[in-house]
């Protein structure tokens, strides 16, 4: 299901040229930067035009999965083609005292590699599983098995991660000696993503409460 990789090497395609000081060749950078996610984006060549899908995703081991309907066209048109995604993650606004020097902090991934729309049953079955769990964990052991009905209304792709970048950047702003005395404030402002208070649905009937998979999601936020 999933081949194990060694070190971040880099290809042409991933060697990080701009700031290469904030590039990280440690793969497990690689598997904090997805494991704190829950949506990717995939770029795929679709009749000839390049397409960006936004999705849910999730990984195990060395294969990334991510889920989308059968019926869509670019999940297809990624099987067998040489496709890339991303996930990125806004950590703060950086603020300088010149608008040149403005940034932002951040942590992203970028995965190329052969897509393939996967066929067995098993593999399937543990791909959505993944994608479930990257989202809300503890949530899959939780519902009921998918029916065959929604199995085939489903498309499970995966993508190995042998090809990869990854880039971070933290910190304050870089300014100019010769700015430092401008009498601008300048610094950072932290961004998070949290979870409100769960809403039930209005069809529950009464007594349910939350489960403590989801109590714990909120407590959690991002990873």
């Amino acid at each position: 299901m999933s081949t194990r990789y060694t070190a971040l090497s880099p290809t042409e395609r991933t060697r990080v040229r701009r700031h290469s000081e904030r590039a990280q060749t440690d793969r497990a950078e690689l598997y904090a930067v997805l494991d704190a996610g829950m949506i990717c984006h995939l770029g795929v060549v679709l009749n000839g035009s390049p397409v960006v899908l936004p999705t849910a995703y999730g990984r195990i081991g060395d294969t990334l999965y991510l889920h989308g309907s059968s019926a869509n066209r670019s999940l297809w048109a990624a099987d067998g083609h040489e496709v890339c995604v991303t996930v990125t993650h806004l950590d703060g606004l950086v603020c300088a005292r010149v608008a040149f020097a403005h940034s932002v902090n951040y942590r992203s991934a970028m995965v190329f590699g052969t897509a393939r729309i996967v066929t067995d049953d098993a593999e399937r079955l543990a791909g959505l599983r993944a994608v479930t769990e990257q989202l809300i964990p503890g949530r899959w052991d939780t519902l009921r098995a998918p029916t065959r009905k929604e199995l085939v209304a489903t498309s499970v792709l995966s993508l190995p991660l042998a090809e990869a970048s990854v880039k971070v950047r933290t910190g304050p702003p870089h300014d100019e000696d010769a700015d430092l005395g401008a009498g601008i404030w300048a610094g950072v402002l932290p961004a998070t993503v949290t979870f409100g208070n769960p809403v039930p649905d209005p069809g529950l009937p009464p007594g349910i409460g939350a489960p403590d998979h989801i109590r714990a999601r909120i407590k959690a936020g991002t990873r």
